[in-house]
C-alpha cells in the first residue's frame, strides 16, 4: 500500500482520481502539531527549543493516520510547496517514526497545480523534505509566539483583558491608526482652476463622429507655469475669467503620437487580494477562501473533482513553458493573429526565494473558459476564475496602441500676459489585450485642428476645489502597502487583517478601515514603549533574515536570540515603566433596569458600555449608544419595550438587537429604520 496525505479532504478527494487502487489518500486538515496554547510552550535556555504538542482535536486524526502509515510500504507527504506545507509533512515524519516499518519509504512530493499530470510527475520525481524550509517555518512560529505571549499580557495589565499585540499584525495595526491620524490632523487648501470651453469656427456635420466644441485647461500664464495652488481665491480666479473673456484663441500647437501599453503581469497573491478587493469589494480572507476551493478542486459534472487554478499562496510571476505554449495556441485559434505578439511575454519577479518558487496564480488549462464551467461555480467562484483566467490570457497578448493628442491653445489680449490653454485627448486605436482584461482608459477624442487656427471662445469656467485628506486604507490598499514594506508574506495577508478584526481593533465603513478607540490606544501604547516592534523597517528585516534561513544561509537560532535577549530586557524595563492606562469608570444618572442601581459608562476591548455598579451581585450591561431615527430612540419591532441598539460580533460585523436582551431575542443584520424605508 503507498499512502499520500495532503492537508484537505477536497484535495484528498480530487487527487484520488488520478491515482489507482494501489494508492490511498489520506487528509490531516492542516497542521498536526504546535505550540500549546496554554504556555509559551518554548524551552529559552535551551537554545529556543518548542515543546510541540498534538492538539486534543487532532488526535482522532492523527492515530488514524498513525495505523495507516504503520501499514504502508512507501509513504507520500504531498501537503503545499511552501514553508507550512513543508513544516506539516516534517511534524507528520516524526509522529509516524515510532511506528513505521525500517523498509518504509518516505518521500516528499510537491505540485503546484492539482491536476493527474502534474500529481504523477511529482510521484515520479519524489524528494526529501526541505528542513530549511521547515526551520524557516519554525522561526517564523516561535518569534511570533515570543512577541505575542509577551507582550499580550502586558496589554491585559496595562489597559484592557483579551487583548494581543503580534510581531506583524500591530505594523498592520500602525499603518491604518497613523493614516487616521494624517486624516484628522488635516486641514484643506483652497484652490481653483480655470478651463475655457472652445469650439471651431468651422463646424463639422452632426452625424460626424469628430467633436466642435473641447475642453482646455489654463496651465501657464506668461513664462510662468500655474502649480496647484497659483490661484488661491475667488477673488484671483474671477479676475483671469474677465481679463480673458474678450482675448483671441489661437491654436499654438499640436502634438500627436502612439503609445504601447504593456499586460498586466499574472496573479500573485497579493494582486490577486487587492483586485478582488476593489473589483468585487471581497475580504482578503474571502478571496483566499474561493480561491483555495478552486485550487484543490471543484465538481464540473462528469469530469469530477477538477482542480481549476495553480497554487495560491505565491509572489511569482514565473509561467510554465507548457501554459505559455498552451495560450499561444488558445490565440491562435481564437484570435486575428494581430493580438499574438511575436514570443513569450515573461515577467520578472520581484522577489527569488525558494519558499515562493512557483508559478504565478493560473488556470490549470487556457482551454477551460469561465463561461463552459459557470454553471457548475457559485457566484463567487465564477468571478475569482473568471479574473483568474482573464489575466493569465491577456498576460501573453499583444500590447494595446493609444493614440494621444494634446493642443496646445494661447489666449492673447494686449493688456495682459499671454495665457496658454492645454486639452488632451486619447483612443484607443488597438485593444490587444483589453479586450480579454479591460481596466478602465478615459477615451477623449479631440478635433481636428491646424496651428494657429482660431477658436470661439464658449465659456469659461473657475472650478473650487479643496484639497482632500489621504484616503483611509481599504483591504487592497493595506494589502499594497504591506506588500511595499517587505511585512509579511502572501499566506499572511488575509489572517493579519482577520485578525485586527477579531480583536476589534479595526471596523469597516463603506469598504474602508477604521480604527476603533482600543486599536489606537493598544498602537499608541506599542509605538510608545515598543518602537523597534512597530518599525516597518525592522519588521521586514526580519522577513528577509526568515528568508535567509529558508535559503539555508542562516541559523535559526541566532536569528532568534539576537531578538529576543533585547527584547526580553526591554520587556522588563516597561512592565516598571507603563503607567496603567486602564480608565476610570464614569458615573451616569440612569437607573439598571434589574436592580435599581445606576448605571456606569465601563471600557473593555469591544469599546465603552453601560454596566450596573452592583456588579458582581448585578451583571446587568447595555450598548452605550442606542440608534436615533432623527430625534426618536428607534422601538424594538419585537417586544416594543426595549430599543434597538448596535453592537459587534467578536468578528467585526454590526448587528442590531434589543436592550432588553436576553428578555427580548430580537437580533438582526439590518437596522429596522433601514427596513421600514424599504
Amino acid at each position: 500500500m503507498k499512502l499520500i496525505i495532503v492537508e484537505s479532504p477536497t484535495k484528498a478527494l480530487t487527487i484520488s482520481q488520478f491515482l489507482g487502487k494501489d494508492f490511498i489518500i489520506e487528509s490531516c486538515n492542516g497542521h498536526v502539531r504546535d505550540l500549546p496554547k496554554s504556555r509559551l510552550g518554548i524551552e529559552i535556555e535551551r537554545d529556543f527549543t518548542p515543546q510541540y504538542i498534538i492538539p486534543v482535536k487532532k488526535k482522532k486524526i492523527v492515530n488514524q493516520l498513525k495505523k495507516k502509515a504503520s501499514q504502508a510500504k512507501e509513504i507520500y507527504f504531498a501537503t503545499d510547496e511552501d514553508r507550512e506545507g513543508e513544516a506539516i509533512a516534517w511534524h507528520l515524519k516524526i509522529i509516524f517514526d515510532e511506528v513505521l516499518k525500517k523498509e518504509t519509504k518516505c518521500q516528499r512530493i510537491a505540485f503546484h497545480e492539482i491536476t493527474k499530470e502534474a500529481v504523477l510527475e511529482a510521484i515520479k520525481n519524489p524528494r526529501q523534505i526541505d528542513l530549511n524550509l521547515v526551520e524557516a517555518q519554525q522561526a517564523r512560529r516561535i518569534l511570533d509566539r515570543l512577541v505575542g505571549y509577551s507582550l499580550s499580557p502586558l496589554l491585559w495589565r496595562k489597559i484592557a483583558r483579551r487583548l494581543s499585540a503580534g510581531r506583524v499584525q500591530s505594523v498592520a495595526l500602525r499603518l491604518i491608526v497613523e493614516r487616521e491620524r494624517e486624516r484628522e490632523s488635516f486641514i484643506p487648501q483652497e484652490y481653483y482652476t480655470i478651463f475655457a470651453v472652445l469650439r471651431k469656427l468651422k463646424i463639422l456635420k452632426p452625424q460626424s463622429q469628430i467633436p466642435n466644441e473641447f475642453k482646455a485647461k489654463l496651465y501657464k500664464i506668461g513664462k510662468k507655469k500655474l502649480d496647484k495652488f497659483t490661484i488661491k481665491t475667488k477673488k484671483e480666479a474671477e479676475e483671469i475669467v474677465k481679463n480673458l473673456k474678450d482675448a483671441i484663441y489661437l491654436v499654438n500647437e499640436i502634438r500627436e503620437k502612439e503609445i504601447s501599453k504593456p499586460p498586466l503581469p499574472p496573479f500573485t497573491t497579493s494582486t490577486l487580494q487587492q483586485v478582488a478587493n476593489r473589483r468585487f469589494g471581497y475580504s482578503t480572507k474571502k478571496t483566499m477562501m474561493v480561491a483555495q476551493q478552486l485550487y484543490e478542486g471543484v465538481k464540473l459534472g462528469q469530469e469530477g473533482l477538477v482542480g481549476l487554478i495553480t497554487y495560491i499562496r505565491t509572489d511569482s510571476f514565473n509561467l510554465s513553458e507548457k501554459f505559455l505554449k498552451e495560450t499561444r495556441n488558445y490565440l491562435q485559434k481564437n484570435f486575428d493573429t494581430t493580438y499574438k505578439p511575436p514570443t513569450f511575454r515573461f515577467y520578472q519577479t520581484k522577489r527569488k526565494i525558494a519558499q515562493e518558487a512557483h508559478e504565478a496564480i493560473r488556470p490549470t488549462s487556457i482551454y477551460r473558459q469561465p463561461d463552459q464551467i459557470k454553471n457548475y461555480l457559485t457566484k463567487e467562484q465564477f468571478k475569482i476564475y473568471d479574473l483568474i483566467w482573464r489575466r493569465s490570457l491577456a498576460c501573453q497578448m499583444a500590447e494595446a496602441r493609444i493614440k494621444t493628442m494634446t493642443i496646445d491653445v494661447l489666449a492673447k489680449k494686449k493688456s495682459i500676459a499671454n495665457h496658454y490653454f492645454k486639452a488632451t485627448g486619447s483612443q484607443i486605436k488597438f485593444a490587444g489585450w483589453l479586450d480579454v482584461y479591460p481596466i478602465k482608459i478615459d477615451e477623449v477624442i479631440l478635433p481636428d485642428v491646424n496651428k494657429d487656427e482660431k477658436l470661439d471662445l464658449l465659456n469659461l469656467e473657475s472650478n473650487q476645489h479643496f484639497t482632500e485628506p489621504p484616503a483611509r486604507y481599504s483591504e487592497a490598499g493595506l494589502v499594497k502597502v504591506l506588500e511595499k514594506y517587505g511585512i509579511g508574506r502572501p499566506s499572511t495577508y488575509a489572517p493579519i487583517i482577520s485578525t485586527l478584526f477579531e480583536r476589534n481593533y479595526l471596523q469597516k465603513e463603506n469598504g474602508r478601515l477604521i480604527p476603533t478607540e482600543i486599536g489606537c490606544r493598544v498602537n499608541d501604547l506599542l509605538v510608545k514603549h515598543f518602537p523597534k516592534i512597530v518599525d516597518y523597517q525592522f519588521t521586514a528585516t526580519m522577513e528577509e533574515r526568515l528568508d535567509k534561513i529558508a535559503e539555508g544561509k542562516e541559523k535559526w537560532q541566532k536569528m532568534i536570540s539576537d531578538f529576543y535577549w533585547p527584547f526580553k530586557k526591554e520587556l522588563e524595563e516597561k512592565e516598571k515603566e507603563i503607567v496603567q492606562q486602564k480608565p476610570i469608570d464614569e458615573k451616569t444618572d440612569q437607573v439598571c433596569e434589574k436592580c435599581g442601581r445606576l448605571m456606569l459608562v465601563k471600557f473593555s476591548r469591544f469599546g465603552k458600555f453601560l454596566a450596573c455598579s452592583g456588579f458582581p451581585e448585578c451583571k446587568f450591561t447595555k450598548s452605550l449608544q442606542p440608534i436615533n431615527d432623527g430625534n426618536d430612540l428607534i422601538e424594538c419591532p419585537k417586544c416594543g419595550e426595549g430599543q434597538v441598539v448596535k453592537k459587534r460580533t467578536k468578528k467585526g460585523r454590526f448587528f442590531y438587537t434589543c436592550s432588553k436582551w436576553p428578555e427580548c431575542d430580537f437580533a438582526s443584520w439590518q437596522s429596522p429604520k433601514d427596513k421600514n424605508d424599504e
